[in-house]
């Protein structure tokens, strides 16, 4: 039977997912990486799915999922949070078809801007990005550090915090942040992130002004982080790291672009060390990734 390219539903997500783990673990053995995913709960997929649905597509033969594509829009920014081919099925063209019916996701939302964030030794992907006009730009390192280690060195919070909530003075706020760092406003992915996610979202102070904000896991992981200006990215990641060292985590990581110096010091000064390299690529040069952390290759 010829492979059905379709939009998603609710249950597909899960096995997708599944997908999605087997395709990383495959990639990231064969580069020495060892097994790097896991499976989680499919919050964002789900929200997302509910949100826009054009974003979400499956490529399926005699209802076996061979393939998964999954981007969502936020102002005039596309993101492509996933493109997995089931490593049995790989080289049949499925990931370019994937690829074009969500490419057409960001046309239909006259999106200027179109990223995605991979894995720095996914050569073969990144040449089929390349052919779509999407290319590689700024490295990102996924830092760790084990709890043990970050308390023998643990910085002090240096930033005054309060819990986020999806109020209207919260929301405007992180707007506010996040069009200084991304360009774009996420509202609608904070209120996610604050209400559905279980991560413990914080806001930043320094005196009356909120200058930034951070999301930290129940896991240890920080991010996304956000800051108006430059000079708050030490003091805020310094803040982030004292709040997950105390969240009883085993182990305390981020994803840190190569150009935030401050932020790549205060992590290699406490401990922390790579673990895994990616790269953003995009059809034009956005953001301020000077002020900003990623949260992961999904969510950016």
């Amino acid at each position: 039977m010829p492979i059905v390219y379709r939009p998603a539903r609710e249950q597909d997500l899960a096995p997708a997912q599944e997908l999605v783990v087997r395709s990383v673990n495959d990639l990231t053995e064969r580069h020495g990486f060892g097994p790097m995913a896991s499976l989680r709960p499919t919050l964002f997929q789900s929200f997302s799915l509910k949100d826009d649905p054009d974003g979400l597509w499956v490529a399926e033969d005699a209802g076996e999922i061979l393939g998964f594509a999954f981007s969502w829009v936020c102002g005039d920014l596309w993101f492509l949070a996933e493109l997995f081919v089931s490593p049995d099925h790989q080289g049949r063209g499925i990931g370019q078809e994937l690829l074009k019916r969500t490419s057409d996701h960001a046309q239909k939302n006259g999106a200027i801007h179109r990223a995605l964030i991979t894995f720095t030794f996914n050569t073969v992907s990144q040449g089929l990005y390349i052919r779509h006009g999407m290319f590689p730009r700024l490295p990102l390192h996924n830092f760790n550090v084990t709890r043990e280690v970050l308390l023998k060195r643990l910085p002090e919070a240096q930033l005054r915090h309060a819990p986020l909530e999806d109020t209207a003075s919260h929301l405007q706020s992180l707007a506010h942040i996040d069009a200084q760092t991304l360009g774009v406003s996420r509202a609608k992915h904070h209120r996610h992130l604050i209400n559905e996610s279980g991560l413990n979202g914080v806001a930043f102070y320094a005196g009356d002004d909120c200058v930034g904000y951070a999301y930290i896991s129940p896991g240890g992981h920080i991010g996304p982080l956000g800051v108006t200006q430059p000079e708050f990215i030490g003091a805020a990641f310094k803040t982030a790291l004292h709040l997950a060292a105390h969240s009883g985590s085993a182990n305390i990581s981020a994803f840190i672009p190569g150009t935030s110096d401050a932020t790549l010091r205060i992590a290699v000064e406490h401990g922390m060390r790579i673990t895994l390299p990616m790269v953003l690529v995009s059809t034009h040069d956005f953001g301020n990734w000077s002020q900003y952390l990623p949260r992961n290759p999904g969510f950016m």
